[in-house]
């Protein structure tokens, strides 16, 4: 995560978790013309549009505020859908069990992306089991986590 997106998440995860939510993740994208602040709310009990547009309207007046982003761009709340991104070491501990595609910035014993069961999380490292082996991917050195749908319990 970059460090202007580090700044944005610790200015407004305390207004999305006094609302009740969990600012599970964010993608910030600024470049010529318009930019995108996208926000990844979960909670236990599921996300509506109406949760979504509650979180927009406070963000929206603390983003006014505090002004951390420049120029123009558009703010966008949504649910992390069923293929969310593994994006805090708690995700991997909450997820643990499922279906999870793993790509790392560097390859270990030769690849990069591994798809497979998530077993658990070793402090700063995971473990993947992908066909009967169990890999342990470093934390630090994973550029994309997502779970895998598990469409049948849709």
């Amino acid at each position: 995560m970059s460090r202007r997106q580090e700044e944005v998440r610790r200015l407004l995860e305390p207004t999305v978790e006094a609302m009740g939510y969990e600012l599970a993740d964010l993608e910030l994208r600024l470049g010529r013309g318009n930019g995108l602040l996208r926000l990844f709310i979960d909670s236990e009990a599921g996300i509506g549009l109406d949760d979504c547009e509650q979180v927009s309207r406070q963000v929206s007046a603390v983003l006014d505020v505090e002004d951390p982003i420049p120029g123009n761009y558009n703010l966008e709340v949504s649910s992390p859908g069923l293929d969310r991104r593994l994006a805090k070491p708690e995700h991997f501990d909450r997820f643990a069990g499922c279906d999870v595609t793993v790509r790392l910035r560097l390859p270990l014993e030769g690849r990069r992306k591994f798809r497979g069961s998530l077993l658990r999380r070793d402090g700063d490292a995971v473990v993947v089991e992908c066909d009967g082996t169990e890999f342990v991917l470093p934390m630090d050195g994973i550029e994309m986590a997502r779970l895998v749908p598990d469409l049948n319990s849709v």
